[in-house]
């Protein structure tokens, strides 16, 4: 049984040569290796071999939740082999199985107090972006969140409203991202990609209608927020809308997933 933690440093950070020499050691979780049946003859037919190992980690090590990202890979497989005698050729097979925690195990130490997840207000409007408007027709979206501390489990929710707008929009949409953060020699390589593009608007939306926001988080592509001193894993939620003339306007929030 062996778990590990998979790391590859971004080329757009650092080059396509540099990030093959600068590539992150695998981080290994826990590595067991027990005998389930000793020398002997199988006699024809199904032989069924019970075995148990104990899911326990190396010391000074812990152990994470099953994820499959672009930089950061987590994964646990059980592998067989049978040896053969002379001339045969050994038997093996390799089975992925999958680790989550328990409710209220979690790696991210800053996590809010559970009174105070509390609903997020938005507003989103040509004063308010990051870019200063520039080129942005005039436009007004309010809105909520349910909360930036979400269970994995449940549906992220919200609302959002358009209260005016000056252009036709061609949709409204919502991003899952992971934000990916690995170790290297020089430094730390953080990139972000999307996991995942759900529109909660198609066309010209009408105005002063809420809107529902309703994701349900991928069970491979997300896991509990999880922070250690050689990687990170984080999330984010964009809305994106996006005018009839493609101009694209984008508000960002920070998430944190727990396992409740």
């Amino acid at each position: 049984m062996e778990g590990c933690v998979n790391l590859q440093i971004s080329t757009k950070n650092v080059g396509i040569i540099e990030a093959f020499y600068n590539s992150v050691k695998p981080i290994q979780l826990v590595n067991v290796v027990c005998d389930v049946c000793g020398q002997g003859k199988l006699p024809s037919g199904v032989t069924e071999i019970p075995f148990e190992i104990p899911l326990k980690p190396k010391p000074n090590r812990a152990l994470y939740e099953t994820y499959h990202g672009v930089y950061v890979n987590i994964s646990y497989s059980l592998r067989c082999d049978m040896k053969r005698p002379f001339l045969n050729k050994d038997l093996q097979k390799c089975q992925q199985f999958l680790v989550h925690y328990k409710a209220g195990v979690t790696n991210c130490p800053q996590l809010p107090l559970k009174e105070n997840r509390k609903p997020v207000s938005f507003e989103l409007s040509p004063a308010n972006l990051a870019s200063g408007g520039s080129g942005a027709p005039d436009f007004l979206l309010r809105g909520y969140l349910d909360t930036v501390c979400c269970n994995i489990v449940k549906p992220f929710r919200g609302q959002l409203t358009l209260v005016r707008c000056a252009s036709p929009i061609r949709s409204i949409e919502l991003q899952l991202v992971r934000v990916e953060t690995c170790g290297c020699a020089e430094g730390y390589a953080r990139e972000a990609t999307e996991i995942q593009n759900i529109q909660i608007g198609d066309g010209d939306v009408p105005q002063n209608i809420p809107i529902l926001i309703y994701m349900v988080f991928p069970r491979l592509f997300a896991c509990p927020t999880l922070i250690t001193t050689n990687f990170k894993i984080e999330f984010e939620v964009n809305i994106v809308v996006v005018f009839e003339d493609d101009h694209l306007i984008t508000n960002n929030f920070p998430i944190i997933l727990v396992r409740e």
